[in-house]
């Protein structure tokens, strides 16, 4: 913090007095849509590592157990184990945590996927999110400590998914190629709407194992 030191002395140097002033900070953020970027990330300074990651950590279940949770009631399992953003009609947002086999994968595109079979039937049963480009909010519905309501507005809301996403890939570490029939591990997060629904993950942990 800036101070003006004002000196008030009489000719005689007795009797002077020392007053500091607060001047505003030059680093203060914007109140409007220019400063989303910088509460946004201001915001991931103080969860990504702390919060956001040891949740989804905490919180995964395996994909069998998903659905078997799913199959009970989408709702029931959601109660449970996931989380609602905000908005009417919004999916369910789930971590998930499992190993499998890559059966087919799209590395060709900015936005890259790998389908994983994680029972060993051959047939893939998820998908993950390989990026650089990673598509959804789910990484950010899935935390309930990201509350719509202490945002400026849904621009400043969608742009804290972004940001999300764009740490994400960063630290992720994807191989560029040779990935068909190679065994993962993955942790990640997944949209559902329905039982039906395919398992989209976007990923917060991934390994190519041995």
């Amino acid at each position: 913090m800036k101070y003006v030191l004002v000196l008030l002395c009489a000719l005689s140097l007795v009797g002077c007095k020392i007053i500091y002033e607060s001047d505003e900070s030059e680093a203060a953020i914007p109140a409007g849509q220019e400063g989303d970027d910088a509460r946004n990330a201001a915001r991931l300074d103080a969860t990504f590592e702390t919060e956001l990651l040891p949740l989804v950590s905490d919180r995964a279940l395996s994909i069998a157990d998903l659905r078997a949770e799913i199959d009970i009631g989408i709702d029931i399992a959601g109660e449970a184990h996931g989380n609602r953003g905000a908005g009417q009609g919004v999916a369910w947002n789930f971590a998930v945590s499992d190993t499998g086999e890559i059966i087919d994968a799209n590395l060709e595109s900015s936005a890259r996927t790998a389908d994983v079979d994680v029972d060993g039937n051959g047939t893939p049963d998820v998908r993950l999110q390989l990026g650089p480009v990673i598509r959804g909010t789910t990484l950010r519905d899935v935390a309930p400590f990201y509350n719509f309501d202490d945002f400026r507005d849904q621009i400043e809301f969608a742009r804290l998914a972004r940001a999300i996403n764009d740490r994400m890939n960063a630290r992720l570490s994807i191989p560029e190629s040779d990935l068909i029939g190679r065994s993962v591990s993955f942790t990640g997060a997944a949209p559902m709407r329905s039982a039906d629904d395919a398992l989209v993950i976007t990923l917060t942990e991934f390994a190519v194992l041995p």
